[in-house]
C-alpha cells in the first residue's frame, strides 16, 4: 500500500474514533489530565481483578487455608488502615499528594511480585500472605487517600459524583474482562505465577501518571503541630453531621461486606465445587454490575438524591448475600453466585460514588487529606472484625451461616438509613 494512502488511512480512522465523534462536548474524558488519571485506574484496576483473585486463591486452593486463616488474611489488609489512616492524613495535608500516589503503585507492584518469587524459593505460606496482605494494605492507607484527593486537584467539585461514576466506569471495565483473564492466567501459570500480571500493570499504571502534571499549592501553618492537626481533623468529623452519619453507614456496610467476603471464595470452591478457573468467570458477573451501576449510578443519584441512592446499595448487597446463602450446591447455586456477585457490584457503585462525592463536597481543600484518611479510618473499624466473625462463623457454624449475617447485618443498617433524617434527607451534593 502507498504511504499516501497509508497516511489517509490513519487519518481517516484518527477522525472515525476522534474524542469529538465518540464523547459529548462537556464530557470529562475531554480533559487530558483527567483523561490520563482515568486511563491509570483502568489499567491498575485490571492488575487489582488478578490479585482479588490469585491471593485468595493461592491460600485456598494451594495452601489449603482454613475459613479463619482466609478472615486474618483479609484483617491484615485491613488492620493497617486502623493503625496508619489518621496520621498518614496529617503527613498528606503537608505533603505532594501525586508522588505519594505513584510510589504506592510501585510499592503495591514489588509486595504482589514477592508472592511468586517465594512459591519458587518454597518458603511460601501463610504467615507470608499475611505479611504481603499488611504491606498492600499499609501501602493503600496512604497512597489510596492521596488517589482521591488528587482527583479533587484535577477535577471541579461540582462534578465529583460524574467523576466517581467515570472512575467506576473504568474499574467495571476491568471488572468485566478482569476476572476472566485472571482465571485463565491462573489455570495457564498458577495463582503465584499470576500474580506476576498485576505487578506489571502496576508499574504500567505508574509511568502514566508521572506524566501528569499539577499545580498543588501546599500551605503549612509555621506552627503546625502534628498531634493539634490530628485532632483538628476528628474534631471536624465529629462536628459534622452528614459525615458522621457516613461514617456510621459505610463502618456497618464495611463489617457486613469484610464478614461475606472472606467466605465466599470458600463457599464457590469447596460447597458449589467450582475451579479457580471457574470462580474467575464468575467474577465476570462483578463486573457486569459494575458496568450497569456506572452507567445508571450518576442518573439515579440525581434521581433519587444521594442519600437513597446509598440505601438502595445496601438493600442490593443484603439481598445478594441472602440469596447466597440460601442457594442450593448445584447448578442452580452457581446461577445464585453469578447474581450475589451483580447484585453487590451494583450496590457497591450506589454507595460509593455518592459516600466518597458527599466526603469530599463538605470537606475544605487544607483539610482533606486528614477528613479522608480520618473517615476511612472510621469506615475500616468494623471491617477488621467482620472478616474475624465471618472467618469464625464460616468454621465453627457453617459458610451459609455467615453469608446469613452479612445479609441481616445489611438489612438492618438499610433500615437505620432510612429511618436516619440526615442520610434520606441528603437530596443534592452539599456546597461549602
Amino acid at each position: 500500500m502507498p504511504k499516501s494512502t497509508q497516511f489517509q488511512l490513519f487519518r481517516d480512522l484518527k477522525t472515525l474514533f476522534s474524542l469529538d465523534k465518540i464523547l459529548a462536548k462537556n464530557d470529562l474524558l475531554r480533559d487530558f489530565v483527567y483523561r490520563r488519571l482515568w486511563t491509570s485506574i483502568l489499567i491498575s484496576s485490571f492488575g487489582a481483578q488478578i490479585t482479588l483473585l490469585a491471593l485468595p486463591l493461592t491460600a485456598a486452593v494451594l495452601l489449603h487455608a482454613t475459613p479463619t486463616q482466609m478472615g486474618l488474611l483479609t484483617f491484615m489488609e485491613i488492620f493497617p488502615y486502623v493503625l496508619l489512616s489518621l496520621p498518614s492524613g496529617v503527613w498528606l495535608d503537608r505533603v505532594q499528594k501525586l508522588p505519594v500516589y505513584i510510589a504506592g503503585e510501585v510499592a503495591i507492584s514489588l509486595s504482589v511480585a514477592s508472592v511468586p518469587i517465594a512459591w519458587w524459593l518454597g518458603f511460601l505460606n501463610m504467615p507470608w500472605l499475611y505479611f504481603v496482605g499488611f504491606v498492600i494494605g499499609a501501602v493503600n492507607t496512604t497512597a489510596g487517600t492521596a488517589a482521591q484527593i488528587v482527583l479533587t486537584q484535577i477535577v471541579p467539585r461540582e462534578r465529583l459524583i460524574e467523576a466517581h461514576a467515570k472512575n467506576a466506569l473504568a474499574t467495571s471495565g476491568s471488572e468485566v474482562a478482569g476476572p476472566a483473564s485472571a482465571g485463565a492466567l491462573i489455570k495457564l501459570l498458577g495463582a503465584p505465577l499470576a500474580l506476576f500480571a498485576d505487578a506489571i500493570l502496576l508499574l504500567t499504571s505508574a509511568t502514566i501518571l508521572r506524566k501528569i502534571h499539577i499545580q498543588e499549592i501546599r500551605v503549612v501553618a509555621s506552627d503546625a503541630n502534628f498531634w493539634r492537626d490530628l485532632k483538628a481533623g476528628l474534631k471536624f468529623v465529629a462536628h459534622n453531621r452528614v459525615l458522621v452519619a457516613l461514617a456510621i453507614t459505610v463502618g456497618i456496610w464495611q463489617m457486613a461486606y469484610n464478614a461475606a467476603l472472606v467466605v465466599q471464595i470458600l463457599f464457590a470452591t469447596r460447597t458449589l465445587g467450582l475451579s479457580e478457573h471457574a470462580v474467575g468467570l464468575s467474577y465476570v458477573c462483578m463486573g457486569v454490575g459494575t458496568v450497569i451501576a456506572s452507567i445508571f449510578g450518576n442518573r439515579i443519584s440525581k434521581r433519587l438524591g444521594p442519600g437513597l441512592c446509598m440505601i438502595l446499595g445496601v438493600l442490593l448487597c443484603a439481598t445478594g448475600w441472602g440469596i447466597l446463602a440460601v442457594a442450593p450446591a448445584n447448578a442452580f447455586g452457581v446461577v445464585a453466585f453469578g447474581i450475589m456477585l451483580i447484585l453487590y457490584a451494583v450496590g457497591g457503585v450506589f454507595i460509593f460514588i455518592n459516600f466518597l462525592a458527599l466526603r469530599q463536597a463538605v470537606t475544605p481543600e487544607p483539610l482533606l487529606g486528614r477528613i479522608t484518611s480520618t473517615m476511612r479510618w472510621l469506615t475500616l473499624l468494623p471491617a477488621g472484625p467482620g472478616a474475624l466473625i465471618g472467618g469464625w462463623l464460616g468454621e465453627h457454624y457453617g459458610l451459609r451461616q455467615a453469608l446469613g449475617f452479612s445479609c441481616i447485618a445489611a438489612l438492618l443498617l438499610a433500615i437505620f438509613a432510612w429511618r436516619s433524617k440526615t442520610i434520606r434527607g441528603i437530596t443534592t451534593l452539599p456546597q461549602l
